[in-house]
């Protein structure tokens, strides 16, 4: 690869994305290529949280995975992703509502579409990048080893420790980085993923980061005027891209 484990490039904040739009088996996905040279068989698929590849962050985020030396292709998965307002104060947006038809009942099939069309391409390593909801279909992928490195970032839909244990049967080293504040993986949760997981006792590689100050979507959707969320949101990514940089 073109970078080193201490030379990575930071994440932007804003900007316009740089990536073009491609289909996969006939779903749609965003790609973000490096400009360098890169290993070819190797991609990041990245899977997003409720607000969808529409969402200018995950773009940008991708273009930045993409800056440090690795392919990215963001599935379109959604038939109609939350609006970016949906979850503000004030909202009446209904999330539960909107989950029926579009939970990883409909979406985990259209992901499993775009990494077969990528390993039929010529693709043999593929890292699992899972914001939010996304965690969940990373974590059934790695179940079945389909995809060989996961690093997921304030995840949810995950049951502990349950989960946990169910993943020690896959050889897909798992980075998970939490938060102080995330009803979807509490502290509770954390620990208990911490216990089993942890301290040698997943052989492949497991991590958590812990980012003090935080709320559930800081890696993505923080508050980028709050030093502690700035930090975390920058601190979340530089891990992802070392743990692919060590894994994949």
């Amino acid at each position: 690869m073109s970078f080193c484990e201490h030379c990575t490039q930071g994440v932007r904040h804003e900007g316009t994305p740089e990536g073009k739009w491609e289909e996969f088996d006939g779903i749609k996905a965003y790609v973000a290529t490096p400009t360098v040279d890169y290993p070819k068989d190797k991609v990041l698929l990245y899977i997003p949280d409720v607000f969808g590849v529409q969402l200018p962050n995950h773009q940008l985020l991708a273009d930045d995975y993409a800056r440090n030396g690795f392919k990215v292709v963001v599935p379109d998965i959604f038939d109609e992703p939350c609006p970016p307002d949906a979850l503000d104060p004030g909202s009446d947006f209904d999330l539960m509502k909107w989950f029926g038809p579009n939970g990883p009942h409909v979406t985990e099939p259209r992901i499993r579409k775009v990494l077969a069309a990528l390993k039929s391409s010529g693709i043999t390593r593929v890292g699992a990048l899972g914001y939010c909801y996304g965690a969940r279909t990373s974590f059934n992928l790695a179940f079945e080893n389909a995809v060989d490195a996961v690093a997921v970032s304030h995840p949810s839909l995950l049951e502990m420790p349950e989960d946990a244990e169910k993943y020690l049967s896959s050889k897909a080293p798992l980075l998970i980085n939490s938060c102080t504040i995330d009803p979807q993986f509490p502290q509770e949760k954390q620990e208990k993923a911490d216990a089993i997981l942890g301290e040698g006792k997943f052989a492949p590689g497991y991590k958590r980061t812990f980012w003090e100050g935080c709320t559930h979507g800081f890696a993505v959707r923080g508050d980028l005027s709050d030093p502690k969320v700035k930090a975390g949101k920058e601190g979340a990514f530089k891990a992802n891209v070392e743990w692919m940089i060590k894994y994949l």
